[in-house]
């Protein structure tokens, strides 16, 4: 397969692999550290024959792209914590009506206003939590530039797949530094494609295996006839209130998701097979903690690293099996413990977990994870 090298800025690479999963319509507002991917697509995604349309706030803009991917196109919109926040609301309406939309949220120091420019991780647990009611979600981080790419196509796969909203999950860092990237070429690459019904006869646009079945998804405007609704609704899209059809209803939204957690789990493991003390990290963070671990391991001491790739569902039994070694869990991260949390819901409460946050909006330096790594010991 033919390859080629590109100097490539992070926000590009989620921006060009999104195209090259076949995105056919984006709606955004500015915002920054995010805007590079909204003037990528509006420059590059009417040579493919697509749409590019500003929207007057971030809440226009994931409605937008809600409706545009009820007609079954592609869509997907980026932001960064005050636009996310925003967007929580229709982000649950997708997730109830299970609506496919890719979000790219390029995190930055809050909450508020905070300091646009820099970089964080603040918003791991708004992902997850941040729209009402339970709710399904993915959510995938990537570690560099390549990965941008690579996780912003797979993005796609899995919304079209599991008819769920995405969320690529970078910062300021991850979104601005430049990278030498080299990719395939695009013929290499299978373009995503949701499920359809082969008929409109006895069409039920939420019919499906209970277990977390995903339904069928007929576009908008192609003679078949469903009602999208935000309230809980059967399988015909008529709204109930019935306790069973409730009950039904949200435990497949959550099966569909939580059940593949392990399938869906995506991470980087080195040096863990031995290690008395193990790092974890993703993102931006994780750069400064690899370089850390690899220090201690030339001074000889017993220390890995675990980077994580996917978030949300949160791989809780690759993360038990991988740590199981570890006397010691150490988790760098831009926010004040959020991914700390998970870590020992995961590993349980024998070992310590100790935080190691960071909020005044720098990115870690090797030596500040590598000096905690020696106070751990």
């Amino acid at each position: 397969m033919p390859e080629k090298a590109r100097l490539m800025q992070g926000n590009e690479a989620c921006t060009m692999a999104a195209i090259a999963a076949g995105l056919e319509f984006y709606a955004g507002y500015p915002i920054t550290p995010s805007t590079e991917i909204a003037e990528i697509c509006a420059e590059e995604l009417p040579k493919v024959g697509g749409k590019f349309i500003q929207m007057e706030d971030e809440i226009g803009s994931i409605s937008a792209c809600i409706g545009a991917s009820l007609t079954g196109a592609k869509a997907m919109t980026a932001t960064s914590g005050p636009g996310f926040s925003l967007m929580q609301e229709s982000i649950g309406y997708a997730s109830l009506c299970e609506i496919p939309v890719v979000i790219i949220d390029v995190q930055r120091v809050g909450p508020s206003t905070g300091m646009p420019t820099s970089p964080a991780q603040g918003d791991l647990m708004q992902v997850r939590w941040g729209t009402h009611g339970d709710h399904p979600i993915i959510a995938l981080a990537p570690g560099n530039v390549k990965e941008c790419y690579e996780l912003t196509f797979r993005a796609f796969e899995l919304s079209e797949k599991y008819r769920v909203p995405v969320v690529v999950l970078t910062d300021e860092v991850i979104g601005h530094m430049r990278e030498k990237v080299v990719l395939p070429d695009s013929e290499g690459y299978t373009i995503p494609r949701r499920a359809m019904p082969q008929s409109p006869a006895g069409y039920k646009p939420y019919a499906a295996d209970p277990q977390g079945g995903v339904p069928l998804m007929a576009p908008f405007g192609t003679g078949y006839r469903w009602h999208c609704t935000g309230l809980f609704h059967d399988e015909n899209g008529a709204p109930s209130s019935k306790p069973a059809v409730a009950s039904a209803l949200m435990r497949r939204l959550n099966l569909k998701i939580e059940s593949k957690a392990d399938e869906l789990a995506d991470c980087v493991a080195e040096g863990l097979e031995d290690c008395d003390i193990a790092v974890v990290s993703f993102g931006s963070s994780a750069m400064a903690a690899l370089s850390a671990v690899r220090r201690s391991r030339s001074e000889g001491d017993k220390v890995g690293m675990l980077r994580l790739k996917t978030i949300w569902p949160f791989p809780s039994a690759t993360v038990q099996r991988l740590l199981a070694p570890a006397k010691k869990i150490l988790v760098p991260e831009m926010n004040l413990g959020q991914l700390a949390l998970e870590i020992e819901r995961a590993a349980g409460c024998e070992r310590p977990v100790i935080r190691l946050g960071k909020v005044n909006g720098e990115l870690f330096h090797p030596d500040e994870v590598f000096a905690a790594i020696k106070e751990a010991f």
